[in-house]
């Protein structure tokens, strides 16, 4: 897919709006379902090691379904930066419950935040991209350096129709910030085939897609979008859309 197809391609923000599982449309997840598993079970045979980040939106609950069901060796992990929605806590404790597991969840390191808000403020990340990038490695990045430690490859939700810091995104890549393989196995998904994997499949998913929030982080740094705006709308809204990521993908 090129950049210039997915800079402003409109979003199905609201589950209820998605489209109808259309003979072709189931047809396209099954077989896109298939390969993801087959990439899976590969990248475990390969490497051994494989870790999978799960920040709870729509993308990652269809990964954590596909390893979850087919008990594939690999360790998934949460991000929990302390300022997530309650919604997304509502799904990390459905998660668990729903299929019988516990997730290993990791936090940013407490003397490092009181430090930054002893120095910048609470909400200092709107002030500007250094202060908000800051915010970001503190909560994000250092702990997820944490949950990789160790790990051969790490996989991602990561779509390319989901920014324009995402375009051209390949299903598999070498991370050159953390030194190891990543995988991106829904990269030419569709958000249509996102909602219809969870219908299909009956997923749990985060209650906030239902109030039109197609991509959720931070409660502060994340609102709904209007119908039709970039599904990354929402996210750093204050910010020109190719500053819009956290530092977990920087390349």
């Amino acid at each position: 897919m090129s950049g210039e197809v997915s800079m402003l391609k409109p979003t199905i923000s609201n589950p209820a709006t998605s489209p109808a599982l259309t003979d072709a449309l189931v047809a396209s997840v099954t077989a896109k379902s298939a390969q993801v598993l087959t990439l899976l079970k590969n990248a475990i045979a390969e490497l051994k090691s494989v870790s999978f980040a799960n920040s709870f939106g729509a993308e990652d609950m269809v990964l954590t379904d596909i390893i979850i069901k087919n008990q594939l060796a690999i360790e998934i992990f949460s991000l929990d930066t302390g300022r997530l929605p309650a919604e997304t806590y509502d799904l990390m404790a459905e998660t668990e419950k729903y299929y019988n597991t516990k997730l290993n969840v990791y936090f940013p390191q407490a003397q490092t935040v009181e430090f930054y808000v002893k120095s910048h403020g609470i909400n200092a990340f709107y002030e500007s991209i250094d202060l908000r990038k800051g915010c970001c490695h503190m909560r994000k990045v250092e702990p997820l350096q944490r949950a990789l430690k160790d790990k051969a490859a790490w996989v991602t939700g990561m779509r390319e129709a989901q920014a324009t810091t995402r375009a051209s995104l390949p299903v598999r890549e070498f991370d050159e910030a953390n030194k190891l393989e990543k995988f991106n196995p829904l990269s030419d998904w569709t958000e249509a085939e996102i909602w219809a994997y969870i219908r299909m499949f009956n997923v749990p998913y985060n209650a906030l897609h239902d109030q039109f929030y197609p991509s959720i982080g931070c409660a502060p740094c994340t609102r709904a979008v209007a119908l039709g705006e970039d599904v990354r709308a929402g996210r750093w809204w204050w910010e020109d859309p190719q500053n819009k990521e956290c530092g977990l993908h920087v390349k």
